[in-house]
């Protein structure tokens, strides 16, 4: 993208609005504040891969953390608000994570859309069914928002993205392509269906904190991004852990010391409800939307001057 003028900015804040209000209206959210900082003690913070390490500092003698995402945050809040099953709440997060290694796709800032739906409290509801039918009206809005920004467009292409989304397993990829790595895995299924629904993710493919989504009823959206040639993941979701969920996966990690957090004290003892929920990333969608190359162009983040420079000798002018 040329370097940056309100039109082309406006781009991005019409790429935003667009898919909010298609989202809002689809997913029946309420936007919500969220909290940019929690307590450790609390629980609420998303551990990730469990490597990364927090943005924190100390106030009153006590440490306080920079949320890394708001996933365990929001469903607590649901449980706060009580909620009804269907209603849900969405969050404009934006976090830090300091250790994020810097190239076209990742900058050391994440701008997110963070959403949750009260599932109620009837176990039946935690089905891979339901996760689909969110899966494939999230894909819905990232469409249309899709078709209603083609003029919009820098280096337009031939390809739409496809109707409908396709899901797949990562047990099936694994099967399928046993040689392969799992982001490997991941590009070969979206260069060949566009729009991809990845199944199942913490366990054998990528790594998920232990104790949000049930490792089983979660997945990844993943879009082909024709000008990078490259598959982008736009979203992490998934249905949120029940207490015999969270206490074996807990156990895989080896976290078992976190039962005795308020938040997942919460959990085993079935006093939140279930819930579906995840992240879509802002500035992924204005990517692809946009067809940009780098998320420098789309999103106002820290960058080394060398990267500046490389990216501006490309032709490539990041904000």
């Amino acid at each position: 993208m040329p370097p940056a003028t309100l039109s082309k900015l406006s781009k991005i804040a019409d790429v935003h609005s667009e898919f909010y209000n298609e989202l809002k209206s689809t997913l029946n959210l309420t936007k919500v504040p969220g909290p940019l900082i929690v307590c450790p003690k609390s629980g609420l913070n998303d551990d990730l891969n469990g490597i990364e390490k927090k943005v924190f500092f100390t106030k009153d003698d006590r440490r306080v953390e920079v949320v890394q995402s708001l996933a365990k945050w929001k469903r607590q809040e649901l449980g706060r608000l009580q909620a009804n099953e269907g209603d849900g709440i969405c969050v404009d997060m934006m976090a830090i994570r300091q250790d994020e290694e810097f190239d076209h796709l990742h900058s050391l800032t994440v701008d997110q859309w963070d959403w949750e739906l009260s599932l109620g409290f009837e176990e039946s509801r935690r089905s891979e069914e339901t996760l689909k039918a969110i899966a494939e009206k999230i894909y819905a809005c990232v469409r249309k928002t899709w078709m209603a920004m083609a003029s919009s467009r820098h280096n337009p292409t031939e390809n739409d993205l496809p109707e409908e989304v396709t899901f797949v397993t990562t047990r099936e990829l694994e099967e399928k392509y046993p040689d392969e790595t799992p982001k490997e895995r991941e590009r070969i299924v979206t260069k060949k269906h566009k729009a991809v629904f990845l199944i199942g993710i913490g366990d054998i493919h990528d790594g998920r904190a232990a104790d949000y989504d049930d490792w089983t009823l979660n997945g990844d959206l993943i879009c082909w991004h024709e000008g990078l040639q490259e598959a982008v993941e736009l979203s992490s979701m998934g249905i949120r852990v029940n207490a015999t969920a969270l206490e074996r996966q807990l156990k895989v990690r080896d976290e078992t010391h976190k039962r005795e957090l308020p938040f997942h004290k919460k959990i085993l003892n079935n006093e939140l409800p279930f819930t579906i929920g995840g992240g879509i990333g802002k500035s992924r969608l204005s990517m692809l939307v946009l067809n940009t190359y780098h998320i420098g162009e789309v999103q106002s983040s820290f960058w080394p001057e060398k990267i500046r420079e490389e990216c501006e000798q490309r032709g490539i002018f990041l904000l």
